[in-house]
């Protein structure tokens, strides 16, 4: 049996598709909050048993170990460790693990928590005796539609304001990934067992691109006129100081803006070679999430 958590979030819901267009066979038991929206899986057609529950209970977790051989965990890094633990007191065969490139950042915020969650991993994992194989995914910035938190929000910016500061020129490279590649790449992991087992692997976007093209390539599809003017990164952080002193630390985003000046491209050779990764390009994935902007709010 297949277990999976956050089946129906963002990528979660990729990932089913892709279990839908492959006429995935095997019996899936999928973890779901009382208030998540479960059409797609009643009209999915698949063999799937939904349990309602919290990540946060470990009695929970133990009582939906019964059966389960393998564990694609899509939803909420934070968990991973006492999924992990779990797993292999029940001696699930796999446990597939959906982190993220931000354990590299140089900030600390931004990264120490996902070290430290890894290394708890690693440390669970050392047993000599161990019957529990791990493979971790780390996708960059996910976009794809407007689910996402990241390119819905400049797609928005991009639309509204005809002038744009963008910070250190937006020469900062980025990788973003499309949703819908991380599902298929999710279903390939899951499909290749001996070769991703006590893995790790990056899953980025097609090729590097910065952020003033990000910008530009969304002004052109959405046909605007945008002006943008270039702070540089020690201005940015200098207002994100201030900003985070007169709201008493409520606001706090100096590590965000740091992160702007911080080049965030990752191979992906590795996973192409392994299970036959390819990302499309950030024109086309773009323009899919551009589209269902103007559909939704244009029209």
């Amino acid at each position: 049996m297949l277990l999976v958590t956050g089946i129906t979030g963002h990528t979660g819901r990729y990932f089913l598709q892709e279990l839908i267009n492959n006429k995935y066979e095997g019996s899936i038991r999928c973890i779901v909050r009382i208030t998540s929206d479960t059409k797609f899986l009643d009209n999915s057609g698949l063999n799937i048993e939904k349990v309602v529950g919290n990540l946060d209970d470990q009695e929970f977790i133990e009582s939906v170990m019964f059966g389960v051989n393998t564990i694609m965990h899509i939803y909420n890094i934070n968990h991973s460790p006492t999924v992990v633990q779990s797993a292999i007191k029940n001696k699930v065969k796999r446990v597939i693990l959906v982190h993220t490139t931000g354990i590299y950042s140089q900030y600390k915020s931004a990264s120490e928590g996902y070290k430290n969650i890894e290394g708890e991993i690693l440390k669970l994992t050392k047993g000599p005796q161990l019957q529990t194989s791990i493979t971790i995914l780390r996708p960059t910035m996910i976009y794809g539609d407007l689910y996402d938190s990241n390119m819905s929000k400049f797609i928005k910016m991009v639309d509204k304001f005809r002038i744009m500061p963008v910070i250190n020129g937006g020469k900062s490279l980025i990788q973003p990934v499309n949703a819908r590649d991380l599902g298929k790449a999710y279903y390939n992991v899951l499909m290749s067992p001996e070769e991703t087992a006590g893995k790790a692997y990056d899953l980025s976007g097609e090729k590097p691109i910065t952020m003033i093209d990000v910008l530009k390539i969304i002004s052109k599809q959405l046909k605007k006129k945008t002006i943008y003017i270039f702070v540089p990164l020690s201005s940015g952080v200098f207002m994100a100081r201030i900003l985070k002193t007169v709201t008493f630390s409520k606001l706090d985003y100096i590590e965000k803006v740091q992160r702007m000046g911080e080049d965030r491209t990752y191979a992906h050779d590795n996973a192409t070679s392994d299970f036959g990764y390819n990302p499309m390009t950030f024109d086309v994935g773009i323009q899919k999430e551009v589209h269902e902007y103007i559909q939704k709010f244009k029209k």
